[in-house]
C-alpha cells in the first residue's frame, strides 16, 4: 500500500488514520509546487489533477479523493474500528466527511489561503464560513468526537482545522471547536503525524 502525500495537506488525515490503526504503508512525498515526487516522478502521471492524497490500494488499483481513501483505510483495518461498517451510522460518517470537504476545506480554508484576496472578498468568505463553524460548534458542545467514537472524520477535521493559523481563522470564536482541536492534537497518532509532517514541510520550504 502506497500513500502519495504532501506535507500538512489534507493527505495528512490518511497518515493520522494509518497511525491510529497501527498500520504501515509506503509514504511517497509529492512536492506541492513542482508536482513531482522526491524521486523525480511526474505526479500527474499518477493523478491527472495533481491532487493529494492518492492511494495505491493493496488490490493494485489507484484510489483518489480524501473521503474515499479514508473510508478505504478504515475498511482495510476493521479491527481498529475507525468507521462504522455499514448502515445509517456509515451514512452519518459520510455526511461529516462531505461537510468537512465542501463547507470547510474547499469553501473556507482554501480561498483564505490566497493572501491576494481583496478584504471585501475575504470578509464574505469568512461570513459564510462562520455559519459553518457555528454548526460545528453546536455539534461539538456536547460531543468528544464527530461520531460516538474517534473516526476517520476526526482525522480529516483535525487536518483541516490545523490550517487555521495560515488562513487567519481565530478558533477562539468557537470555543468548543478550539477545545476539540486541542484534544485531537493531543492524541498520540495525531501528534506524531503532525510532528513528522511539519518537519517535512520545513524541508520543502528550504528546497524552494
Amino acid at each position: 500500500m502506497e500513500l502519495f502525500f504532501s506535507p500538512l495537506a489534507c493527505s495528512m488525515a490518511s497518515r493520522i488514520t494509518l497511525y491510529e490503526a497501527g498500520a504501515t504503508a509506503t509514504f511517497t512525498e509529492v512536492d506541492a509546487k513542482t508536482k513531482r515526487t522526491l524521486s523525480g516522478l511526474d505526479y500527474y502521471a499518477i493523478n491527472p489533477l495533481g491532487l493529494v492524497p492518492a492511494l495505491r490500494h493493496p488490490c493494485g488499483e489507484m484510489l483518489f479523493e480524501n473521503a474515499a481513501i479514508l473510508q478505504a483505510l478504515a475498511d482495510l483495518h476493521p479491527q481498529a474500528k475507525l468507521a462504522p461498517p455499514s448502515g445509517f451510522a456509515r451514512s452519518v460518517l459520510q455526511q461529516w466527511l462531505s461537510f468537512i470537504g465542501t463547507e470547510l476545506h474547499k469553501a473556507l480554508f482554501i480561498p483564505l489561503f490566497d493572501k491576494a484576496q481583496p478584504p471585501a472578498s475575504r470578509d464574505k468568505i469568512m461570513q459564510a464560513g462562520a455559519k459553518r463553524l457555528a454548526v460545528l460548534q453546536a455539534h461539538l458542545e456536547r460531543r468528544e468526537f464527530l461520531l460516538d467514537a474517534w473516526s476517520v472524520a476526526d482525522a480529516y477535521l483535525t487536518t483541516v482545522l490545523n490550517w487555521h493559523v495560515t488562513a487567519d481563522v481565530d478558533l477562539a470564536r468557537w470555543p468548543a471547536v478550539k477545545a476539540y482541536f486541542e484534544r485531537m492534537c493531543a492524541r498520540r497518532a495525531t501528534a506524531t503525524a503532525m510532528s513528522e509532517e511539519r518537519a517535512l514541510y520545513a524541508a520543502e520550504l528550504r528546497r524552494h
